[in-house]
């Protein structure tokens, strides 16, 4: 085996173990801690973290690994010098950041989350300040990612992120007596500190040398500046947002930013597994054929067809035991049966997400692909009154579930502005394929989810073990769609299953 199969095999199985290391973690918070005002302030400060993390994962990352490896294949020592110079310069912005943070906290917390109970504002204060200290670990952690990539070195940066989680469990576990939620955040920051010096011995042994500079070449620093700014606003955008729905959760009641954040965590499970396998193999195809319309075009539809044959019986399937999946995953020790059905209202206001959102991953990148990367700022901008906006109007009605709602809504809105994007240059021939695709796959999805909700509903096993219910209902569910899909769209099955076989040659 090559060692490039060798390492696509490890992400793999490393991707699996972090998306189940989240799970045991969120299942120690929820279990520890239960839904309270503890939980809703370190949700709320962890915000200020993801923050970080998407400025540097996304924003960075996408700008500085591009001009970095284009540079090393040319001017390798010239790269390098650059690669020292901006991750110096980066660190120390991140310091000043911190320093300003931590003093403004106890200014800047009350104005954007004014809803919040006293209590719950004086422990976010206190959460976040506590991050603040540590913003530039954390962003020099993300940049190590960054420089491994560049060099094709993937598994320290997977380890890095389980440390990160783990320890976060680990310290929940053993410390929650004597420090409270307090002890999450020290297991988050040791794991980072852990990742640091993990890739850092990595990136050393692949001949990386490190240099107390801020020099970098004019060309390079041009090029890094002209783009960074947009890319960083851009990858932010979710991040606003999420922040915007906190702010109201916290006047919705004590518990509110806790229940949409376990639901989110369910929901963005399946996107985030779709984002990382078939969507890349997609962008990949379509950055391949944007000169070839007709097949760019085909490829666009194959996109869209393959995130409806998958996520729809998810979302559908989530709809019928999101209960039981809550259950099993939260339930227990201070998460009670209460706060499983309150969890559960929200992810059913959330699940048309893991369908808009799939679908929106194919509009996206075809726009990526295109170099259209003004016109997905602007609609993600945008995104960010409207959330707002839906916010003011559905809140006092609605409370917390409300929220949801608006996420799903502001999603439906960023797909269809996104599809007449891209849709806009096809013939209409493609749009009617697209409405005929989703009218398809509705049958095999009504099959699959009928039946389950008739066995749930009507026989004991609403009264079974959460686990006994999914171990049941789960497998029956994937049978009746499978057999449904083969009958009812066999050519949308059968390119799904080139797909996936296409993906594993590729391994």
């Amino acid at each position: 085996m090559s060692t490039l199969k060798k390492t696509a095999v490890w992400l793999t199985l490393l991707a699996i173990f972090l998306k189940l290391s989240g799970f045991l973690r969120e299942s120690i918070i929820s279990r520890q801690f239960g839904a309270s005002v503890d939980t809703d302030a370190y949700f709320a400060a962890f915000g200020f973290i993801t923050l970080v993390l998407a400025m540097i994962s996304g924003g960075f990352n996408n700008v500085f690994l591009p001009l970095y490896v284009k540079h090393k294949k040319t001017e390798s020592q010239l790269a390098e010098k650059a690669a020292n110079g901006i991750m110096n310069t980066t660190v120390l912005i991140f310091l000043l950041i911190s320093a300003f943070a931590f003093w403004l906290a106890p200014y800047f917390i009350p104005l954007i989350f004014p809803n919040m109970n006293p209590d719950a504002e004086i422990m976010t204060i206190k959460l976040s300040q506590l991050f603040f200290i540590f913003i530039s670990f954390i962003a020099l952690n993300g940049i190590l990612e960054s420089y491994l990539q560049g060099r094709r070195i993937f598994v320290p940066a997977q380890i890095s992120k389980i440390l990160a989680t783990l320890t976060g469990a680990v310290f929940a576990i053993f410390f929650s007596e004597q420090w409270g939620i307090y002890s999450l955040a020290y297991g988050f920051i040791v794991g980072i500190i852990l990742g640091i010096f993990v890739q850092f011995y990595y990136l050393v042994k692949s001949g990386f040398s490190w240099s107390p500079t801020l020099k970098v070449d004019v060309e390079f620093r041009k090029a890094f500046l002209i783009l960074i700014i947009p890319s960083l606003l851009n990858s932010v955008v979710g991040q606003i947002n999420l922040q915007v729905n906190r702010s109201f959760a916290f006047g919705t009641g004590d518990g509110s930013v806790t229940y949409l954040n376990y639901s989110s965590l369910l929901v963005s499970i399946p996107n985030a597994i779709y984002a990382t396998t078939i969507a890349a193999i997609i962008f990949t195809l379509l950055s391949e054929q944007v000169d070839n319309i007709k097949k760019f075009q085909q490829t666009v539809f194959m996109g869209m067809e393959i995130s409806l044959v998958t996520l729809m019986p998810i979302a559908a399937g989530l709809l019928v035991v999101g209960d039981a999946a809550i259950s099993f995953i939260y339930e227990g020790g201070k998460f009670t049966a209460d706060d499983t059905q309150k969890t559960y209202l929200a992810l059913v206001c959330y699940l048309p997400m893991i369908v808009t959102q799939g679908l929106q991953f194919i509009t996206s990148k075809s726009m990526y692909a295109q170099g259209k990367t003004a016109i997905i700022f602007r609609i993600s901008v945008t995104t960010i009154v409207i959330n707002f906006v839906l916010n003011l109007l559905i809140v006092d009605r609605y409370g917390y579930v409300g929220l949801a709602i608006t996420s799903s809504l502001v999603s439906i809105y960023y797909l269809v502005v996104s599809s007449i994007v891209v849709y806009k240059d096809f013939p209409k021939s493609e749009l009617r394929r697209l409405v005929g695709l989703t009218l398809r796959i509705i049958p095999p999805t009504v099959i699959m989810v009928a039946p389950i909700w008739l066995l749930k509903e009507y026989t004991p096993i609403h009264n079974w073990y959460s686990l006994f219910q999914l171990t049941l209902l789960v497998p029956i569910g994937v049978i009746l769609y499978t057999c449904s899909l083969f009958v009812f769209y066999r050519q949308g099955f059968n390119r799904l299953l080139n797909l996936l076989k296409r993906k594993k040659a590729g391994v």
